[in-house]
């Protein structure tokens, strides 16, 4: 799936989601001091001490910002101040949200100048994004994390092809292990997915279980020039809704 930020909906300040409903939020990171200063004040103290500990204000302030917004997205499906939303973390690091058996499911990606969010309910999901950098050593990062079937297939394809490629593969990996909650507890060369430009983006299998790949439905979206992103989300009874916020 492909899509063009400009065709993308802007919905009213209240939004509903329903089970059979996945939403994705696409957000600038772009924002003025003000506004910066703005979102840092919904943040939780402990969001506000991580914030200090990035060592280069643009970090410190993407941080700000990716966490600010998010609060603010999820503000709309939960009728709740952005500020008064208490996160829960699982034990390997992932927010989650119940509150009186609503089981909000959300997921967080930001590169270069984009953020993206992924919201579900009571699904399992992920998203990860990533701006293509042409000077990017993929062979080398591939070789050390992809599985031996991807790493091969990745140099069989013509140069031109094989840093889309790399990210596609990236994107699609990382969206997954974080729809499962593990994260990188998951080595990423013990799972393979299709990631040739032009393929439909899926799981393919895993190492541990040969039911796993029918559980999740992946797919590839590309926000504009130069980005590639992809969503990881559970079962596969589910539309997507494409929606962008000012902010």
């Amino acid at each position: 799936m492909s899509t063009n930020l400009v065709s993308w909906y802007s919905p009213a300040l209240n939004i509903t989601l329903n089970k059979h409903e996945v939403h994705l939020w696409c957000l600038s990171l772009e924002r003025s001091k003000e506004n910066i200063q703005d979102l840092l004040q919904i943040l939780s103290p402990g969001e506000r001490m991580r914030a200090n500990r990035f060592g280069f204000d643009k970090d410190r302030d993407n941080f700000i910002v990716a966490r600010g917004l998010l609060r603010q997205i999820l503000s709309r499906y939960l009728e709740l101040e952005p500020s008064n939303i208490n996160f829960h973390y699982n034990q390997y690091g992932k927010p989650e949200i119940n509150i009186d058996g609503y089981n909000l499911c959300f997921n967080i990606s930001y590169s270069h100048e984009l953020i993206l969010i992924g919201v579900s309910q009571n699904r399992l999901i992920g998203v990860d994004l990533e701006y293509i950098y042409n000077d990017f050593p993929c062979g080398q990062v591939a070789e050390t994390l992809f599985s031996p079937h991807e790493y091969s297939a990745l140099l069989k394809l013509p140069e031109n092809l094989q840093h889309q490629a790399f990210f596609n593969c990236w994107t699609r990996k990382e969206a997954y292990v974080k729809a499962t909650g593990r994260g990188f507890s998951i080595p990423l060369d013990q799972f393979n997915v299709s990631f040739i430009p032009g393929e439909v983006a899926m799981l393919l299998n895993t190492r541990w279980d040969i039911k796993e790949a029918s559980r999740w439905c992946l797919k590839e979206f590309i926000p504009c020039s130069g980005y590639v992103g992809a969503l990881a989300v559970e079962g596969n009874d589910w539309q997507l809704r494409i929606l962008n916020f000012q902010g």
